[in-house]
């Protein structure tokens, strides 16, 4: 990189409202916001950029775009099978306290002679399950670390790290003390609906419950179970829906009014990556307040410019316990863009996995009236939501979203792919699958944008196509980025597979606290966002409302200089300060314990506000 920087004369430029959604999906106005950060010293790693960008062609040209799904090889399953050896319970079902050693040695002379092998196992025990669910082939404390699952290819088999044990209720590897049915060889069979029978059961409109049972189309995968036997919720994915949305159709969705693509990759406007501005989207979760502000006032000082002559903009997903609304209020006046969090910002998983309509929009659209009321940010500034721990609500969140009139939301992951997504509307099927740990994604047509999380490839470099990786959504999770010289490499490892494919936006999702916490990772971060601007005349640091602005009406590289969403409150000098006093509240809550504090431009409320109750009335409920 080279230390210069051309600086562009920024122009003044009315104030734009947007207006764009796609399809029925109705945009509401996006106002761009700006940034601004602070240089600090860094020691440059010895690498260069050039044989990074030529070894990632390379790689690119080996199709390392096909990163392979995780699987087990021979060795493993082998190890699996013999463990399997001579244990009866194996092809039996689970007995509760299934431990007797008089029991096993009595069954076991019985197959004494038996060869037990992939074969036998996947005739056995895969006719009665559900493809892809993986089970026990022992149960037990000693084993709980393995299981496997039924595929077209026959039997694959995951074995947890060392201290992990894999939970069948989660599907997923967790920590062993968190695991609570090693004695389980499988989760509970589920009926299902009879969706494919060689003749008819049901009249047309009607779909048949796993029983035989009629009932109309529109009853499955509602979220409340209408068959007797309950079947009509237990197939409801993105595949199986039978009420989910439709596939992208290009010919009935164009710009303006409306865009998609059928991969999700492909760039709008039909414009070559080459020309195609490099939007960069850095954002940052939970409450703004004493704990982290400076890091913000050193990062978004003003000194870091895009192209355009503006200053740098991020987007700031706001929960409500902790915030200083004072804060908030001075961030967007300096253009920054404030989204929804939440008021609450639970801790416990299965508070989103599984919350009603009504809460998720008494918690998201909650959050955005409390920015409003104590936070003097208008209503039609606030967009966009993230859900907390990004754990999925399905239809149920996406719902309440569309109900409170929110544009985007940015909390599905899409896994590390090349070349990634670009942002999609929820009114067709996401281009990528459901990604997470038993994530419960939306599969019905929604009118809101989804303002994609591409995961961060953790690797400082390209490497095999036959490599397994497992990408990172926040980048504060990377657990492979432990020095600011990693952190420096991933981020430009990362930018080259953006800029020199498709150019999908390049997300820079944290949380302030892990800047706060190791001070160096700040400076590496600080450091090469100024040498990326320095380098390139074609990058910009956008607020989402921005990138989304954008992709109604693209243009080349050569006008994003001039686009006028982008030059929006240029500088943070461009709008009035109207917060002279920050009051600092001490307040009583009906449900929360002690005082709390809520720190305000405004007058102080009664009460400590909190879900239904944005006034302080006193009138909380949780």
């Amino acid at each position: 990189f080279t230390s210069t920087r051309d600086k562009l004369r920024s122009r003044s430029m009315k104030d734009l409202k947007m207006i764009w959604m796609w399809i029925v999906l109705g945009f509401g106005g996006l106002t761009l916001a700006h940034d601004d950060p602070s240089k600090h010293e860094h020691k440059h790693l010895n690498m260069n950029l050039n044989n990074l960008k030529n070894a990632f062609k390379v790689r690119n040209e080996e199709k390392v775009s096909k990163l392979n799904i995780v699987e087990e090889n021979q060795v493993l399953m082998e190890e699996i099978l013999a463990s399997a050896q001579g244990r009866s319970e194996m092809f039996d079902s689970d007995i509760p306290g299934y431990t007797s050693k008089e029991k096993e040695a009595t069954e076991a002379n019985e197959r004494s002679k038996r060869q037990v092998d992939q074969e036998d196992i996947r005739n056995a025990l895969c006719q009665d399950k559900n493809a892809g669910e993986f089970f026990r082939l022992v149960a037990g404390p000693t084993h709980c670390r393995d299981v496997v699952s039924c595929t077209d290819a026959g039997l694959q088999a995951i074995r947890c790290p060392p201290g992990l044990a894999f939970d069948l209720g989660k599907q997923t590897c967790e920590w062993r003390r968190q695991v609570t049915d090693c004695n389980t060889k499988s989760r509970p069979k589920l009926a299902l609906p009879r969706f494919n029978t060689e003749e008819p059961i049901c009249e047309r409109g009607e779909l048949a419950c796993g029983d035989g049972q009629c009932l109309p189309r529109t009853l499955f995968c509602d979220n409340k179970a209408d068959c007797v036997d309950g079947s009509d919720e237990n197939l409801c994915d993105s595949r199986n829906d039978p009420n989910r949305a439709d596939e992208c159709d290009p010919n009935q969705c164009r710009l303006p009014e409306c865009y998609c693509s059928v991969t999700g990759r492909e760039i709008p406007g039909g414009l070559e990556p080459e020309n195609v501005p490099q939007m960069i989207v850095l954002t940052f979760d939970d409450a703004i307040n004493i704990n982290n502000f400076e890091i913000f006032q050193n990062l978004l000082d003003g000194r870091l410019k895009n192209p355009n002559g503006c200053d740098i903009k991020a987007t700031f997903f706001v929960s409500h316990r902790y915030n200083n609304y004072s804060m908030a209020q001075e961030m967007h006046r300096r253009g920054h863009e404030m989204a929804s969090h939440s008021i609450t910002h639970d801790n416990e998983e299965k508070y989103w996995d599984n919350g009603t309509r009504e809460n998720w929009e008494a918690e998201i659209g909650g959050a955005r009236d409390l920015l409003v009321r104590w936070g003097n940010i208008p209503a039609e500034d606030i967009y966009g939501s993230r859900a907390p721990l990004l754990r999925l609500g399905g239809n149920r969140q996406f719902s309440a979203l569309e109900r409170a009139g929110f544009v985007y939301d940015s909390s599905m992951v899409a896994p590390l792919s090349n070349p990634p997504f670009w942002p999609y509307p929820l009114a067709f099927a996401a281009p990528h699958r459901c990604h997470g740990n038993f994530q419960n994604c939306p599969t019905r047509s929604h009118t809101v944008m989804e303002m994609v999380m591409n995961e961060f490839d953790p690797r400082e470099e390209p490497g095999d196509s036959d490599e397994q990786v497992a990408g990172c959504a926040m980048l504060d999770s990377c657990s492979s980025i432990r020095s600011s010289d990693i952190l420096y490499n991933v981020l430009t490892h990362n930018f080259i597979r953006h800029y020199e494919q498709n150019r999908a936006p390049m997300g820079m999702f944290l949380h302030a606290a892990w800047l706060k916490k190791q001070p160096e990772m700040f400076d590496a971060l600080q450091f090469w966002l100024d040498e990326v601007l320095s380098t390139y005349n074609d990058v910009y640091l956008v607020t989402m409302s921005q990138v989304l602005a954008w992709m109604q009406s693209p243009v080349d590289s050569r006008d994003a200089a001039s686009f006028p969403a982008w030059k929006q409150k240029c500088t943070l000098l461009d709008t009035e300060d109207t917060c002279p006093v920050s009051n600092n509240c001490p307040l009583a809550s009906p449900v929360l314990r002690g005082a709390q504090r809520l720190q305000t431009c405004n007058s102080c409320p009664a009460y400590y506000p909190w879900i239904n109750d944005v006034e302080g009335a006193g009138q909380a409920e949780y």
